[in-house]
């Protein structure tokens, strides 16, 4: 067999050495010596080989690929990435599960991560979302509080519907995604048959400084494509990993999974005079009102020669807009400005953005050294500090963001579901009524009463009567259709109901 030259065994620091497989002994059958420097070095690398696991979204599958402009939209925006039709920008994609560890089954009930990072020309923008367009909480203080009940009881370790159910009881604001996530949509076939979503409200800016709010739609071009719930727990037995496996096959066999991005766009003006506030994240713009506008078409066509290298350390953060993009009032977009970052930092380092599938392709100046596996030179002999009297970076003016205008300058811990933020079941009676047919109206109810067959202890009765009081309100058919399922009297609900 030919030998490569350039290819001989050495270690990490490039030191050519022979023996891989036999550890150095005193004599064939004595102890090891503390000498045996390639020893240690393996060993001491594969006990660092699982960085910490994400919090959320352990679980997922990546892929790269292009965002093609098929539509201006220069009018609501002056990001480069939208400024020419045709243009194309190269890009990442991560899908994920959202509340199972890294080796959980990818068919789980459980809405689906869907980011995406476009390496721009004006930096890296990161849009950070879900296969849903709401969420279950709308303040961030909540979110470390319901993840919690999708992971493990502190007692038994196990996954706990006692858990979840009380939780989502006792917070009616969830009722919107719970029965996205109880219906088929919540068991999608993989990721390649399911839309994505911005989920939160952003901002828009164009040329002339003048700035809409705006939601984000990633529409799958395969069609939208769901296990029923038996479908689902049959193939997290067969093959955990089918969605990963799908992704690959179908890039690998040139099918290209495609999606059409579009936006909704309302103004200021009208967000004043909204019947609901606008960046409320549990709850939708009707497209009736805001129709969709076409935006271009994302393509993943090339999976990562390593998936550690790039699906793993790949690393997502809202904060991260460009020109022309950028937040809005949503509190729980506000949230994660800061926790997604801290969270890489966590995870991966403070120079996470170093690591090659986050790096920036184009240039980078700034004044951060030191840290964690500084890889790029670390500024070399550049100053480190601003401003200084040697380099020429300078802030461009070009790129200031226009004001933000404050609705109130009262500094207060808000109620969230205050008057006017509190009413949690005329969309989910919308999604009842008008976008499920009957075939999904049925699964519905019976993955929703599956769900709750699991809740026990002495709460049992108390957290599904609570719960059975938000159905009933969202559609009364609903609210029956699962009493009956679970076995409960529908007038001891009603009951309660007239005193809640």
């Amino acid at each position: 067999m030919n030998k490569d030259k350039n290819k001989k065994l050495t270690t990490a620091s490039g030191i050519p050495y022979v023996q891989n497989e036999n550890s150095m002994s005193a004599g064939a059958r004595g102890p090891l010596l503390l000498q045996d420097f390639i020893l240690h070095e393996k060993m001491a690398h594969f006990n660092r080989e699982r960085i910490p696991e994400r919090v959320v979204h352990a679980k997922g599958s990546g892929a790269f690929g292009t965002f093609t402009v098929t539509n201006d939209i220069s009018k609501y925006t002056r990001a480069k990435i939208f400024n020419k039709v045709g243009k194309q920008t190269k890009m990442f994609a991560r899908f994920s599960t959202v509340g199972g560890e890294k080796g959980s089954a990818d068919t789980e009930r459980d809405p689906r991560g869907f980011a995406l990072k476009f390496y721009t020309e004006d930096g890296n923008w990161d849009l950070v979302g879900n296969n849903t367009p709401v969420f279950f909480v709308k303040d961030p203080k909540k979110f470390s509080d319901f993840i919690h009940t999708q992971k493990r009881d502190p007692r038994t370790n196990c996954k706990s519907p006692t858990m979840m159910w009380d939780f989502w009881s006792l917070n009616p604001e969830s009722l919107h995604q719970v029965m996205i996530l109880m219906s088929d949509r919540g068991t999608p076939f993989g990721y390649r048959h399911m839309h994505g979503f911005g989920s939160h409200t952003y901002s828009m800016i164009n040329a002339n400084n003048e700035k809409v709010w705006v939601k984000f739609h990633f529409k799958t071009m395969q069609g939208i494509k769901n296990f029923t719930n038996d479908e689902a727990v049959d193939m997290k037995g067969k093959n955990p990993d089918f969605a990963q496996q799908d992704l690959v096959e179908a890039i690998d066999n040139k099918e290209y999974p495609k999606w059409a991005l579009k936006i909704q766009v309302m103004t200021d003006e009208q967000a004043k005079v909204f019947p609901f506030n606008p960046f409320d994240l549990t709850k939708v713009w009707p497209q009736g009102d805001f129709p969709l506008i076409d935006v271009g078409e994302m393509e993943l066509n090339q999976i990562p020669k390593n998936f550690f290298a790039d699906v793993e350390q790949s690393a997502f953060a809202p904060a991260h807009v460009v020109d022309g993009i950028s937040y809005s009032p949503d509190k729980m977009l506000q949230g994660r400005l800061l926790s997604y970052p801290d969270s890489q930092r966590y995870r991966l380092g403070v120079n996470y953005e170093q690591i090659q599938v986050n790096k920036c392709p184009y240039m980078v100046a700034n004044y951060q050294r030191d840290g964690h596996m500084a890889v790029n030179g670390n500024g070399e002999d550049s100053p480190n500090y601003f401003p200084n009297s040697f380099d020429d970076i300078y802030a461009d003016e070009n790129y200031k963001e226009t004001p933000m205008i404050l609705d109130s300058d009262v500094a207060d811990w808000f109620d969230r579901n205050g008057e006017g933020d509190n009413d949690h079941f005329t969309q989910p009676g919308l999604l009842f009524n008008k976008a499920m047919n009957d075939y999904d109206r049925h699964n519905l109810v019976s993955n929703i009463v599956g769900a709750m067959s699991g809740i026990t202890g002495d709460k049992k009765d108390l957290i599904i009567n609570r719960q059975l009081c938000h159905f009933f309100r969202a559609d009364e058919k609903l609210g029956a259709a699962v009493a009956k399922g679970l076995g409960v009297n529908v007038d001891a609900v009603m009951a309660e109901m007239s005193h809640a």
